[in-house]
């Protein structure tokens, strides 16, 4: 396994973050055990989960799947760097969601009990909060900081001026401020490359891309449905049928290259700059590591330009559109 910094930090993370948004819901508790059991040997040291991940499913959360599984012990906590999330609401009631001071410290301390830990790695803002001050979420997350219940904190689905009003805010408090966002990145979406990649960089914020392969559209959705496996699977027909051309394209340059398109498609991911860990969401064991060869995958010059041609990205702003 490669490790490497979360943004600007000491901290060392694997290049690849187990996500956890099936546990409990797709994964049940003795197989999602297992693949947390698999990553640790692997050398998968990050994991990220959510405190409404399962909620809305009426099985488990997945916050309460991780807290019984670090309870086995084996060193499974200490081993393992934690990332949650604050900011969806769990019901109507006034308060109970969003990043205000009392949130913040009510689902903070739900989170840990239900993860069963007295503190969290990366407590990351799930969603941009516009209607709450900046003073107020950072003199919050100071006080969980100096209470010993967080080590950091990360941001979510933000756009890059939401990055540098959060780091602004943060200098100007002497605070650390972001250390990585959470975007949705792949090679079919890729308009964080315009503002947020730049800012991410700019500031030290690691990026941590989410759907890396696009639901599964960037995995060999073609090959599986010349198999008919396409049954049940999370790409909307209209999402198909819009890049079918492209993937036509891109699953016969997999071919070529001998390498599997979901693997095709995480090298890609983790080649970009500025990228720390793509989260991956694996729902069983073989799942994972089949995954995990993902790091083996070096893509040379000539085919990372085949991919820009396949699915063309984007220059930084305002080159991008201003030029």
């Amino acid at each position: 396994m490669d490790y490497t910094h979360l943004g600007r930090t000491g901290l060392l993370v694997s290049r690849l973050c187990l996500g956890t948004l099936a546990f409990g819901p797709e994964a049940d508790e003795p197989e999602a055990h297992a693949i947390m059991d698999r990553a640790l040997e692997l050398g998968i040291n990050f994991f990220d989960t959510s405190n409404v991940y399962g909620w809305q499913s009426q099985k488990d959360w997945s916050e309460n799947v991780i807290g019984r599984w670090f309870a086995k012990g084996g060193g499974r906590r200490d081993r393992t760097v934690i990332a949650t999330k604050v900011y969806q609401p769990l019901s109507d009631w006034p308060n109970d969601g969003r990043l205000s001071a009392l949130n913040i410290r009510r689902a903070c301390d739900a989170s840990l009990k239900r993860l069963q830990t007295d503190y969290i790695d990366l407590y990351q803002m799930h969603h941009i909060d516009r209607e709450t001050p900046w003073d107020e979420i950072w003199e919050a997350m100071e006080v969980l900081r100096a209470q010993g219940k967080i080590l950091y904190v990360g941001s979510s689905n933000f756009a890059g001026w939401h990055v540098a009003q959060a780091q602004e805010a943060a200098r100007a408090r002497h605070f650390l401020g972001l250390v990585s966002e959470q975007s949705k990145y792949n090679l079919v979406t890729r308009d964080i490359e315009r503002e947020l990649l730049p800012a991410a960089q700019e500031y030290g914020v690691g990026v941590m891309p989410w759907s890396p392969l696009q639901r599964g559209l960037l995995g060999g959705i073609l090959a599986a449905e010349k198999q008919g496996r396409l049954p049940g699977n999370r790409v909307a027909p209209e999402s198909l049928e819009r890049y079918r051309p492209q993937l036509e394209r891109y699953e016969s340059l997999c071919a070529e290259l001998g390498i599997p398109p979901a693997h095709v498609a995480l090298a890609w991911v983790l080649s970009r700059p500025g990228v720390t860990s793509p989260i991956i969401g694996p729902v069983s064991v073989q799942q994972l590591d089949d995954i995990e060869g993902t790091l083996d995958v070096r893509l040379d010059e000539r085919t990372l330009t085949q991919l820009d041609q396949i699915f063309p990205g984007y220059k930084t702003a305002p080159e991008d559109y201003a030029w």
